[in-house]
């Protein structure tokens, strides 16, 4: 199972490019096969952004679905993607 993560950023965003770097970590940790994810520039995809929800960045959405609306921590974003891969917050066998 994989699921697809995007972070929705905007140019000079300070926060949003510490979400990147955490998000990136994280995924590597569980798995990084298990995680695509992708960076998402509102201004580039604005009517994407709005169609989901995005209101403020860093947004993260998990397969389409708006997930956190503000940076969550590095504790909540490895819980919330676990569960939405199944691990019940056992590390995926590497």
């Amino acid at each position: 199972m994989s699921i697809q993560v995007e972070v929705f950023s905007s140019p000079g965003c300070g926060k949003c490019g510490h979400a990147k770097v955490v998000l990136k970590k994280i995924a590597e940790e569980i798995g990084g096969n298990q995680i695509e994810w992708r960076e998402v520039n509102i201004l580039d995809e604005m009517d994407y952004a709005v169609e989901i929800g995005v209101l403020s960045t860093p947004s993260i959405a998990i397969n389409g679905e708006l997930v956190f609306t503000s940076l969550p921590s590095a504790k909540k974003l490895r819980a919330e993607l676990e569960k939405q891969l199944g691990l019940d917050g056992h590390q995926a066998p590497a």
